[in-house]
């Protein structure tokens, strides 16, 4: 691309709007200096973003401190983990002087128990539904929504995902009575279609099936409907929208049909509210939005589709997976190429309401910034675009949204340890990624150049 050519892109009136509303944006930003714990928290992601070995290390110790059954047991995989990185910084050196007394492993044990803990409560709201009514109901009022995110993957038996079943029915009552007496908050609860639900819950079709296998998609979603179509009747009765999440590519195709299958059900025409995801980090992603928006337009609602684009957060396993088989890569390996396709969904999506509702999930500023700049010239409304981040990722970023009168919703997962170590290390990676915005934010980098096209 010539700099001529990146001249006139910059001086066009949807990049003036674009840049203007990424300059507001980050005006708006709470101040780090109220927030000294997370300061130290990114400090430390941004310490181990720059150390592959020393990242790969705290991701492995993250994922086994749910399998260790004492402080000394956590405490003798530390040392075993740091040791192959040819540099330590002066606290782990001490930590590897410590884990040769059993004294010293007791303690040290307890201090990574604490630290894997409190990672892990940055991201994970709370164990169960009924705790995290009280920082939802605190979201609320701060002018964020929530989408909650009962954590578990891949049941393996038919009473593991009935029980991931009866947990969602659960949440289902759990948040429409938590959400029963708080402030009205227009801009989160209508846009020009009409009311939109307050309560709002994240399933994975994977827990709801132990037999989704892409050799037999019909028999995993039929099992899958067995448990949805009863969550959907109760959502229904109790107004709360439920968001089907998106997960590996070769759950992608049983996923969209088991969704498309139960909507077009007579029952549900009327509600409840639904939406789907579809994933921008897929070369694919074009095709898979205009099959979701074809189905919406011939499959009219009282409560349209909602779409959620993201960029993706399976891209390591999607590519390992495809590299292990010969395969070429389903996922975008060049990060712009990914932004690029966001940004081309995100104008495609605008343009397909009202057959669907738009909810754009990103931590970039310019991803949002794009899409808020897209929507004003297409005609539409600020309250007809949804804003999504991820708990413990885009809290501040969640807040600048609010305060400039956005409808922002905070995706915010609950459930223990154990069943949400997959989302945890996820997460982390997604921290830690040296390209992210995040990192630049760390960085300094300056605003004009995580606005820039890319």
């Amino acid at each position: 691309m010539t700099h001529s050519h990146d001249a006139a892109v910059a001086r066009s009136p949807l990049e003036r709007e674009l840049r203007a509303v990424g300059a507001q944006l980050a005006e708006s930003f709470p101040s780090r200096v109220r927030h000294p714990v997370r300061a130290l928290d990114d400090k430390a992601i941004a310490r181990s973003s720059e150390d592959a070995e020393l990242r790969a290390a705290l991701f492995r110790l993250v994922d086994v401190t749910p399998a260790c059954r004492a402080l000394d047991d956590l405490a003798r995989h530390l040392p075993a983990y740091l040791e192959s990185g040819e540099e330590r910084p002066p606290p782990l050196r001490a930590a590897m002087r410590a884990a040769g007394t059993r004294a010293g492993r007791t303690a040290l044990g307890a201090a990574a128990a604490a630290g894997v803990r409190h990672m892990a409560h940055r991201f994970i709201v709370a164990e169960a539904p009924e705790a995290t009514v009280g920082e939802l109901r605190r979201m609320w009022r701060d002018g964020i929504a929530a989408s909650v995110d009962l954590l578990g993957e891949a049941t393996v038996s038919g009473p593991e995902a009935d029980r991931y079943a009866a947990r969602c029915e659960h949440a289902v009552g759990v948040l429409t009575r938590g959400y029963s007496d708080v402030p009205e908050r227009p801009v989160l609860e209508q846009d020009s279609i009409g009311a939109l639900p307050r309560a709002n819950l994240s399933v994975k079709v994977t827990a709801l099936t132990p037999m989704l296998r892409p050799s037999a998609p019909q028999r995993g979603r039929a099992d899958a409907a067995a448990r949805l179509r009863p969550l959907l009747r109760r959502a229904h009765a109790h107004d709360c929208h439920i968001h089907v999440d998106m997960e590996s590519v070769d759950s992608l195709e049983t996923t969209l049909e088991l969704v498309f299958e139960l909507l077009a059900e007579e029952e549900f025409r009327e509600g409840p509210s639904v939406g789907v995801v579809v994933q921008a980090y897929l070369r694919d992603s074009p095709r898979t939005l205009e099959r979701v928006l074809e189905y919406a337009a011939a499959t009219p609602r009282s409560a349209p589709l909602v779409v959620r684009l993201v960029k993706g957060a399976y891209w390591d396993h999607e590519r390992v997976e495809a590299l292990q088989h010969g395969w070429r890569p389903p996922v975008f390996e060049c990060k712009a190429d990914s932004d690029r396709n966001f940004e081309a969904l995100t104008r495609r999506l605008l343009d397909a309401r009202p057959s669907v509702r738009v909810a754009v999930a990103s931590h970039n500023l310019r991803s949002l910034a794009h899409a808020i700049a897209c929507n004003r010239a297409s005609g539409g409304e600020d309250r007809d675009l949804e804003l999504q981040v991820l708990r413990g990722l885009g809290d501040e970023l969640a807040h600048a949204l609010a305060a400039n009168g956005f409808r922002v919703r905070s995706y915010c997962p609950v459930g223990d340890l154990v069943s949400g170590m997959a989302y945890l290390v996820r997460r982390l990676l997604e921290n830690t990624a040296n390209e992210s915005f995040l990192h630049d934010s760390a960085r300094g980098v300056p605003l004009e150049r995580r606005l820039a096209a890319p």
